[in-house]
Order: structure tokens, then sequence, then C-alpha cells
């Protein structure tokens, strides 16, 4: 099988595809989109991934033989589980209630974590109104995750990229200023996720380079 190839850079959404490619022991390389540098605006990148954003991906062996180009993670990790077989159910009620979480957390986890740690940590003018807004609504979706978690192990009955999806993004409560000491069940789920080996491998990808980036952030404050 010919390796995927992933545009990367050591972000949540980022790390939502290299935890499902080690989960699915697929070959891949990882091409650097250094958004410190706005490599994520070339020509080059933008042929694969039109809204300037990463992780975005080339399947050499598409679903008809063919190279893909995908962007979007959502769709990235809907597109691997097809591709692989795992982690995304075939039964059409099991995977409704993964692809809703997985856009609950395009649509929401995601966007307000991001703008919650935007305004705390890495905006010079601190503006407190955006600082309680953003953090608000992530205690809140800390608040659903956790009171759907008290009966059961996983997002969306089995582990799968629901789970994945949100994982990264759960991992950067700190930033947040949240303590997820208060949060149960989500605890437990972060722990259980965590645990996994496959998933310590993808989320060791670029660490290095991420805690770099936030040394730079603060210093530039």
């Amino acid at each position: 099988m010919a390796p995927i190839e992933l545009y990367f850079w050591p972000t949540p959404n980022g790390w939502k595809i290299t935890l499902m490619l080690e989960e699915c022991d697929l070959p891949y390389n990882i091409n650097w989109v250094d958004l410190s540098k706005g490599e994520q605006h070339q020509p080059d990148f933008l042929k694969i991934s039109p809204n300037g954003r990463m992780p975005a991906m080339i399947d050499p062996e598409g679903p008809d033989d063919q190279p893909i180009a995908i962007f979007e993670s959502g769709a990235i990790l809907q597109y691997l589980g097809t591709k692989a077989g795992k982690f995304y159910p075939q039964e059409w009620r099991a995977r409704s209630e993964v692809e809703q979480w997985l856009y609950w957390q395009v649509g929401a986890l995601g966007p307000m974590g991001g703008q919650a740690a935007h305004f705390r940590n890495y905006k010079e003018d601190k503006i407190d109104y955006a600082i309680e807004r953003f953090t608000d609504e992530v205690i809140r979706l800390f608040e659903v995750m956790n009171e759907h978690l008290t009966s059961r192990e996983y997002l969306a009955g089995d582990y799968s990229i629901a789970d994945m999806a949100c994982w990264p993004w759960i991992r950067g409560y700190k930033a947040y200023g949240i303590d997820l000491k208060e949060y149960e069940h989500l605890r437990a789920w972060f722990k259980r996720v965590g645990g996994r080996p496959a998933v310590q491998r993808g989320a060791d990808i670029g660490k290095e380079a991420f805690k770099k980036i936030q040394q730079q952030a603060q210093a530039s404050i």
C-alpha cells in the first residue's frame, strides 16, 4: 500500500488525523506545513486545501485507484474510516451517532476551544469579554460531554473517529483555563482514550515543535 501524504502541523486538528492513521496502522508520510511561516497560504498547498487550512492529505490510491486530495479534518477522518473499515461503523444507526459527535466537535468544541485558547493565551491586548464568553462556552461543552459519558465509555458506542476528533481538543483544557478534575466522567474518558498506544504515538508527533510554538507565543505577549 502506498503511503498517504499527510500535510500536518502540531495542532489539535492535525493530531486528530495522526491518531487515526496510527490506530488504523496505515502507512503515511508527514509533510510539515509551518503555520508560523504562513506555509498554509502557498499556492502548492492551496491546490490541496483551498481553504488554506491544515490538515490535508493525498491518498495515492484513492477509491478508483487514482490519487485523491482531501481537506477538512472531519472529512479526512470519515475517508480514512471508510478506507480502513475501522472506527466508522457501517450500520446506519451507529454511523449516525458517530457523525453527530464528530460534527459536534467540528462545529462547537473545536471552534470554541480555539477561540478560548487564543484570547486567553495569545492575544496581546486582553479582552475580558472575549475570554469570559469563549471560556464559558467551552465549560458548557465540557459539561455536555461529561453528562453524555456518565453511562458509556466512549462517545458513540464503540471507540470511533468521534473520540479521536474530540480527544486532542480536550487535551488542551489548560489553555482554556479549565480544570479537568471537575468533570469526573470526561476525565475518565480522557485517560481511557489517552492510554491507547496508537493515541500516544499519534499525539507525540510534532510535540516538541508545539512546545516551541507555545513558548514563542508567550514570549511575544
